[in-house]
């Protein structure tokens, strides 16, 4: 069953990603408590929320032996289960709120300075989804993702 198994916010840009078990996601705003719920944090209004699958944090970890927590990719909702790269383009439910996919998460040289350089050539097409939240709703640890939204 696809599931969410960590919930990520950060209050600004570079704060530490602080974990939830709960967290309201506010239509066409973000998340709250997260820098993304201010639309003047956005680089366009839709981006509002992002997710990734904790399979490949897992792989990246494994293959470059070194720690890789599930924070450190810096997305606000880690997966387990779903492939998000299908979800692009589609909507659909995660815990009580309704998201729409809208372009993949690519790895960026911020993303490999503050973690690992090998990121750059492990995420493309694995670094997650970008989301709108289309109806809010309360999202907590242990909620399904439902495709068929």
């Amino acid at each position: 069953m696809a599931s969410v198994i960590h919930l990520f916010t950060a209050s600004a840009r570079g704060a530490p990603m602080e974990p939830r078990q709960y967290v309201a996601a506010l239509t066409d705003a973000g998340l709250d408590g997260d820098r993304y719920a201010d639309s003047t944090n956005r680089r366009g209004p839709e981006y509002q929320v992002t997710l990734i699958e904790c399979e490949n944090i897992a792989a990246f970890s494994e293959l470059v032996d070194v720690p890789f927590t599930p924070d450190m990719p810096r997305r606000n909702i880690v997966t387990q289960g779903v492939r998000l790269n299908d979800l692009c383009g589609k909507r659909f439910k995660v815990g009580g709120a309704t998201l729409e996919g809208l372009e993949l998460c690519e790895p960026c040289a911020l993303f490999a300075k503050r973690t690992h350089r090998e990121v750059l050539k492990y995420f493309p097409r694995k670094g997650g989804l970008r989301a709108r939240i289309v109806e809010g709703g309360e999202i907590r640890v242990g909620d399904s993702v439902v495709v068929d939204a």
